[in-house]
């Protein structure tokens, strides 16, 4: 039996990268999740110690507005007035008081504008709106 020898010299030229990049890219990211807590870990700093230490805490009022114009303080039905007092209250336990204000779209712009209003007459400054992201 005779033996054929292939005599093409046509071998494997090219390194497929591909693997490689993903096992990089892989590294890369373990890298960049761990690095901030092996730093933290890492920096070991003696915080002074006090008799008093203020931890800062963000009230947080959701005020909602129906079509029909109706209030709503923390998802419970209110007026103006009992939103305002309630406003009140929170905001003389924390300076740091915000709202979030959920208006339907057929509520009336004049409601928004008469709650931020009474909320602003309580000392709040911290407004924001509750949105649906598009798409």
């Amino acid at each position: 039996m005779a033996m054929q020898v292939n005599d093409n010299d046509e071998g494997l030229f090219e390194i497929n990268i591909t693997p490689f990049v993903d096992v990089v890219l892989v590294l890369l990211v373990i890298f960049m999740v761990t690095a901030p807590m092996m730093v933290q870990q890492a920096l070991e700093v003696n915080l002074p110690q006090t008799q008093t230490a203020d931890a800062i805490q963000k009230t947080t009022l959701s005020v909602g507005i129906t079509a029909n114009n109706q209030y709503l303080l923390n998802g419970k039905l209110m007026t103006l007035q009992t939103i305002n007092e309630q406003a009140q209250k929170a905001f003389e336990e924390s300076k740091n008081v915000q709202v979030i204000f959920a208006a339907d779209l057929d509520s009336k712009h004049e409601a928004v504008v008469k709650a931020m209003d009474v909320l602003r007459q309580t000392g709040i400054t911290q407004f924001a709106f509750q949105v649906i992201k598009k798409d």
